[in-house]
């Protein structure tokens, strides 16, 4: 038989004649670390992690926050770690898949709602603003604001969606791309701790994925004790909080 199917964990076996939906057994590859609340081991063959808007205008200094005047020191903290587990994550077979907010330049799904937040007085310099040449509108798809920042390449093998919401699922295909990968345990890294990696994993803990945000991994530019909040919410309610240094000693 013919194996049909986007990944080889979620495919059918099918030929002229039948067709088979056993999917093929998965071998697990438990991995253990220390995490808050208590120690965590979970699948590396079911897992992946989603890097949350490591893009430049949240990270870069000439991107949007920097031109409006934030500090952006804190988005840029988890640039190293990352730079030092993705690398080890795609040894260990864990998909990458990079979540950016990048809007349509119509912005014809975008609710006044969310554009007030970021235009509270309708001045024109919120999402898809104009921010100096051609190519660069404020976390618009395909422009230079909602690329991942340099420092962070990419592999051909990662995975990318786009979002328009703090949350990921709204939207977007990532609900369905994680389906067919036979996800059970997500890593949740990127910026901001309290807005967008929050809201992402709160809904994937609320529709049944093991969440672990990887703290040196994730940061934001709100005040600390936003941070502290987002680290006590997710390990109270949500999930497991670790760290990504530590996720590299345990894959070694």
């Amino acid at each position: 038989m013919t194996r049909l199917g986007s990944v080889a964990a979620n495919s059918w076996g099918v030929s002229h004649t039948a067709v088979d939906l056993v999917r093929p057994i998965v071998t697990p590859r438990p991995v253990s670390l220390p995490a808050t609340p208590q120690t965590l081991t979970f699948d590396l063959a079911r897992s992946a992690i989603i890097v949350i808007d490591m893009q430049n205008d949240f990270c870069h200094p000439d991107g949007w926050l920097a031109s409006i005047g934030v500090d952006i020191a804190p988005a840029r903290a988890p640039i190293e770690p990352l730079a030092a587990l993705l690398p080890a994550l795609r040894r260990n077979g864990v998909p990458v898949i990079w979540l950016n907010w990048g809007n349509r330049s119509d912005r014809l799904n975008l609710p006044p709602s969310l554009l007030h937040v970021y235009d509270p007085a309708g001045q024109g310099n919120g999402l898809g603003a104009a921010l100096g040449g051609e190519d660069r509108h404020v976390l618009e798809h395909g422009s230079w604001n909602a690329a991942i920042v340099d420092e962070l390449s990419p592999e051909p093998s990662d995975i990318h969606v786009a979002k328009y919401r703090m949350s990921g699922f709204w939207d977007t295909p990532l609900e369905s791309i994680l389906r067919n990968l036979r996800c059970d345990t997500l890593l949740f890294a990127g910026v901001n701790s309290d807005q967008c990696v929050l809201s992402t994993l709160t809904d994937a803990a609320c529709i049944g994925y093991d969440c672990i945000m990887l703290d040196d991994c994730a940061a934001t530019t709100s005040p600390g004790f936003c941070a502290d909040a987002t680290r006590y919410n997710v390990r109270q309610c949500y999930g497991a909080v670790a760290t990504g240094a530590d996720l590299i000693t345990a894959l070694t």
